[in-house]
């Protein structure tokens, strides 16, 4: 399962009742599909992953080079399998909390290219689209409750599923939300109300399943307001629609990425 936004955003959206869960896969399915769709149009991706891609520098311009994605936070770079001082790195543009497009080298040094310029750059960090990062995971004012958790563990124990999380909002926990412990990234599929227990897809985006402690914070993933609130109406779209959407919209327009 991949969602932008969660199954309760959607159905606070088209105002269902907390009873009214029969239909509830038919919406997961809609904003699987407005996801990949608003992914697809925009050839971005609005969930950080954790990856390291291989980059083409560019011969006349070594001091410089052009990120094949946007670039969250960068943890590594090295040329020919040298690793790089990132006190010499520079992200941009300096856009405030919004992705980086470029890496640029300190004055005086370049990106060496011993061999064959082709991937010889490796670039590793967060990838993904957010307009402010720096706020993007949010305290979900829960913990890993019980027993510590294993590597291949596929439910967590919690205090409250349905408690408010740091702003404020209930339930802190949603199916389709995105979760941090520690370093992995997991996905919420399923919730039990009464038991207080999740039910998760282990070492997503990129990330590896590992063990947690007991009392370990779980974070949520908050995606930008506005990509958001576009995969909730492209999904009430799909919805209410019995043919193929027209994806026409300024926004998409605006946050399409260019490549060369």
């Amino acid at each position: 399962m991949y969602t932008i936004a969660t199954l309760e955003d959607l159905r606070r959206r088209l105002q269902l009742g907390e009873a009214d869960t029969g239909s509830d896969d038919v919406l997961l399915r809609a904003l699987e599909g407005a996801s990949n769709l608003i992914e697809a149009a925009t050839l971005r991706r609005y969930c950080p992953r954790v990856e390291t891609l291989a980059v083409s520098p560019d011969r006349a311009n070594p001091q410089l080079l052009l990120l094949p994605d946007d670039l969250l936070k960068l943890t590594a770079v090295s040329d020919d399998g040298d690793a790089l001082d990132l006190a010499d790195i520079e992200l941009l543009p300096k856009a405030g909390d919004e992705p980086a497009s470029m890496l640029r080298l300190a004055p005086g040094k370049v990106f060496r290219i011993h061999t064959s310029p082709v991937n010889a750059i490796s670039v590793s960090g967060v990838w993904g689209w957010h307009d402010r990062w720096s706020a993007a995971w949010r305290d979900s004012g829960d913990r890993v409750s019980g027993n510590a958790l294993s590597a291949h563990a596929t439910r967590i124990n919690v205090a409250a599923s349905a408690g408010a999380d740091e702003d404020g909002r209930q339930p802190r926990f949603h199916v389709g939300h995105l979760l941090r412990i520690d370093r992995e990234y997991l996905r919420v599929t399923a919730i039990d109300r009464r038991a207080n227990r999740l039910t998760v897809l282990r070492g997503v985006g990129g990330t590896r399943a590992t063990a947690h402690l007991r009392n370990a914070k779980i974070e949520t993933y908050a995606p930008a307001p506005v990509i958001r609130d576009l995969t909730l109406r492209y999904a009430e779209l799909m919805l209410k629609s019995d043919g193929p959407l027209e994806l026409a919209s300024p926004i998409l327009d605006r946050m399409r990425r260019l490549t060369a």
